[in-house]
């Protein structure tokens, strides 16, 4: 007896490609977007600090009292 043999042919799919799309969930969403927040919110503080130092130091008042303006404004809750 001979061993039975099976012959399997491909065929290439030739259809409209569809695409999965795949939501990111929300509390991955909402947890970047705080992260960011936070980063954004400490960057810009320091930068407020640093120009207060550098208007400080330079004995420019105008600018001091500008910027100051911005940083009360800035940590206000």
């Amino acid at each position: 007896m001979k061993k039975a043999k099976k012959k399997y042919t491909f065929f290439r799919y030739d259809g409209k490609v569809l695409l999965a799309k795949r939501e990111t969930p929300f509390e991955m969403k909402l947890t970047a977007r705080l992260l960011l927040d936070e980063l954004c919110y400490a960057w810009n503080k320091k930068q407020l600090e640093i120009q207060l130092d550098a208007a400080l130091e330079n004995g420019e008042k105008e600018e001091f009292e500008k910027l100051s303006k911005q940083y009360r404004e800035f940590i206000w809750e």
